[in-house]
Formats: structure tokens, C-alpha cells, sequence
């Protein structure tokens, strides 16, 4: 004889600490018999991509910093606020997945296929939905402008071209390449570019693309990176520039990028190709 409404409530109360439970489960519950060479490669080019190493964005705004910022003490920062970030982004979002009964490993349409269905059962959806997606449009807008510095500030140095007019004539070029992912997903979703090589036979050209720069070309750039600073730069200006004197730290970090960094990333791309 349970009072309904008291009922209910503790239903939903119950209902909500299972979709935690189920977030944090599917968040922080591993397991490393599914790791493997291309998960590892994979978890590598997100690394990348994440903190946007290898993309020239550190070098080109590395080259902009004050010599009063200690290097070590930013990449710290950085990231380990792009970690907390993206912890708080999944406690946030999965809730959202699993609590609509949705599929939390969508991948890329988990933002415009499964988010917006879960916005839509939920009350003021459309509100939080709004601001969510505003708040997307910020990220990816100041991404973009990072992402097109390296190129302006090549072309303005090198080729004499003033960054009135590289910067559109360039955004222009990157916004139509653009356009082949978004058209991956409609009138190009048969198009498999690479369907001769097995690996790609079922991947479109977003796939392809997606497939290339995580895993290829950005575990290759910080390869490259980690070689220039640990064997090609003399050591007197890593030193200067890392403000870290010779000793300990500095060896630590030294032994890291001419050994550690280089090698583990060319047996992980060695083993997936």
C-alpha cells in the first residue's frame, strides 16, 4: 500500500544512479584483453589530436610565447586540463546515451545522431541542446583558427602573401575540403575511395580521411617531432628553451624524446602496418 507518487520517485531516483553506474562502468571499467596494436595506435592519434601535438599548432604558437612561460609547467596544464575536460564532457554525456537507451559507441554521429535524439527525450532538451551546440560551434571555430595558423603564417613568412588575404583564400580551401566529410554521409555514403585494400573496403571517405590523419599522419608528425628536438636540436637550445638547467629533469626529459617517445611510436605504427 506505497503511496504511487513516493513510488515513482524512488524509481526514477533508482533509474537515474543506474545510468551513473552504467557511465562510470562503461568509462573507467577496462578491459585490456581488448587492447591491441590499432587500439593503442588509435588511443595514440586521439592523444595527439587532443592536446594538438603534431598539427604545427604548438610550434606555431610556441614561437608566439613569452620566454617568461615555463614550457614544462604549460604542457602540464594543458594536459591536464584537456584530461579533466574530457572526463567531465563523458560524466556529462553518457548519462545522456544510456539513460534514452541509446548507443554510446556511435562514434563520430555520436554528436549529431545519438545526442540530439537524447535532447530531444529529455525536459528542456531543446534548451540544453541549444546551448550545447552553441557551445560545440565555439570549440570547433577556435579549433579551425588554430588549425589554419601554421598554413598563414607559412604562407605570410615564405610566400610573401598577406594574412588579409591567405587567411580567407585558405579558410576557403579547408572549409571545402571540409565538405567531402559531410558528404560521406549523404550523396557520397556508397563511395568507398579505397575499396581495392581490404582494410578500407568498407570505409567512406570520411572513414579513409579520419583513418589517415589519427592514425597515420599525426603518430608520424609527432614521431618526427620527438627526433628533431631529441637528436637534431643541440642540446644547449633545448635546455635554454625548457628553462630546466642539465640536470636531472632535464636528462629525464631528454632521455624520453630521444628514446622513449620516438621508439615506442614506430613499434606501435610498425606493428598495425
Amino acid at each position: 500500500h506505497e503511496d504511487p507518487g513516493e513510488l515513482c520517485q524512488r524509481n526514477i531516483v533508482s533509474g537515474h544512479f543506474q545510468w551513473v553506474s552504467l557511465d562510470l562502468d562503461f568509462l573507467f571499467q577496462a578491459d585490456f584483453s581488448k587492447i591491441t596494436p590499432q587500439v593503442v595506435l588509435g588511443a595514440v592519434g586521439q592523444a595527439f589530436f587532443s592536446v594538438s601535438v603534431a598539427m604545427g599548432l604548438m610550434i606555431a604558437y610556441g614561437s608566439y610565447l613569452s620566454r617568461e612561460i615555463s614550457i614544462p609547467r604549460a604542457a602540464v596544464i594543458i594536459a591536464g586540463a584537456d584530461t579533466l575536460v574530457a572526463l567531465l564532457a563523458g560524466l556529462a554525456i553518457f548519462p545522456l546515451v544510456f539513460a534514452n537507451g541509446l548507443d554510446p559507441a556511435e562514434g563520430p554521429g555520436l554528436i549529431f545522431v545519438t545526442l540530439p535524439l537524447a535532447f530531444g527525450h529529455m525536459p528542456a532538451g531543446a534548451l540544453f541542446g541549444t546551448i550545447f551546440f552553441l557551445l560545440f560551434i565555439v570549440s570547433a571555430l577556435t579549433s579551425s583558427i588554430a588549425v589554419l595558423e601554421p598554413i598563414v603564417a607559412w604562407v605570410d613568412e615564405h610566400r610573401g602573401m598577406r594574412r588579409q588575404v591567405a587567411t580567407p583564400l585558405i579558410g576557403l580551401l579547408a572549409w571545402l575540403l571540409g565538405l567531402t566529410t559531410v558528404f560521406s554521409f549523404n550523396i557520397w555514403s556508397d563511395l568507398r575511395p579505397l575499396a581495392a585494400i581490404e582494410a578500407f573496403a568498407d570505409k567512406n571517405l570520411f572513414d579513409v580521411q579520419d583513418f589517415l590523419a589519427v592514425n597515420i599522419m599525426l603518430p608520424l608528425g609527432g614521431l618526427f617531432i620527438t627526433v628533431f628536438a631529441g637528436w637534431v636540436m643541440c642540446k644547449n637550445s633545448t635546455a635554454e628553451e625548457l628553462d630546466l638547467g642539465t640536470g636531472t629533469a632535464y636528462q629525464l626529459w631528454r632521455f624520453l624524446a630521444r628514446w622513449v617517445a620516438p621508439v615506442s611510436i614506430a613499434l606501435i605504427l610498425y606493428s598495425v602496418l
